[in-house]
């Protein structure tokens, strides 16, 4: 069998005008797992990422940790989904529950998950969408279903976001839509899943590791955002 690994991008800037970049932490987190890597003398014979900026710069930390490149392969399967659009619409039918700037992170939290559920579940007005939630589902799966037409000898690197990532363990543990939203809650900055897989299968090895960051020193380096 194959092997995948898929990887969160490492912390965003949360709270900064431009989310799509990663914080100074970030940075960090995503060399560390490259230094990991290279630590345990793995090499990877492609690097899948989506197309946003902080999956790009946490591919680039990697490299950086592995003190390698890697030839890359872009795929929309995996951005991430788009939260404000979502949250536009679910503010539309529920404006009571619109968070005000500056409130807590957890505030931002529970409206994502609000909006989440609103959204997989059908309930938002279509027309105000960008994406379905089959849509995601579907282009996630489009990921799986590209890896799965190659022969890799060496194991894949794939770099993505939290929500896609959810998806995917959705779509190989086959689990029910409110699954997706609280994986999506859990999925820790620059962690890795593991995966194997063939041509008829994928199969979940392990999920959500963060070695690098398991160290006394780094305690305060394990964030969600």
């Amino acid at each position: 069998m194959s092997e995948f690994y898929i990887v969160r991008h490492g912390q965003a800037s949360f709270g900064a005008e431009n989310y799509d970049k990663l914080s100074e932490l970030g940075h960090q987190q995503s060399v560390w797992l490259g230094e990991y890597f290279a630590q345990r003398n793995m090499t990877f014979g492609q690097l899948w990422l989506g197309e946003m900026v902080r999956h790009q710069e946490t591919a680039a930390g990697i490299c950086e940790g592995l003190n390698t490149d890697i030839s890359s392969v872009t795929h929309t399967g995996l951005n991430e989904f788009d939260f404000q659009n979502i949250a536009a619409a679910y503010l539309a039918q529920h404006p009571n529950d619109v968070v005000q700037k500056g409130a807590p992170p957890a505030e931002f939290y529970r409206l994502l998950k609000k909006a989440m559920g609103a959204w997989s579940s059908e309930q938002l007005e279509p027309s105000m969408l960008n994406e379905t939630w089959t849509e995601f589902r579907q282009r996630v799966l489009d990921v799986l279903n590209a890896m799965r037409q190659q022969n890799h000898k060496k194991p894949i690197l794939l770099v993505s976001s939290g929500g896609a990532i959810s998806m995917l363990m959705s779509v190989v543990l086959e689990l029910e839509a409110k699954h997706v939203i609280e994986l999506n809650m859990q999925v820790r900055n620059a962690s890795y899943s593991q995966f194997f897989f063939n041509r008829d299968t994928v199969r979940l090895s392990s999920f959500n590791n963060v070695p690098h960051l398991d160290i006394p020193e780094r305690v305060g380096a394990v964030t969600f955002s």
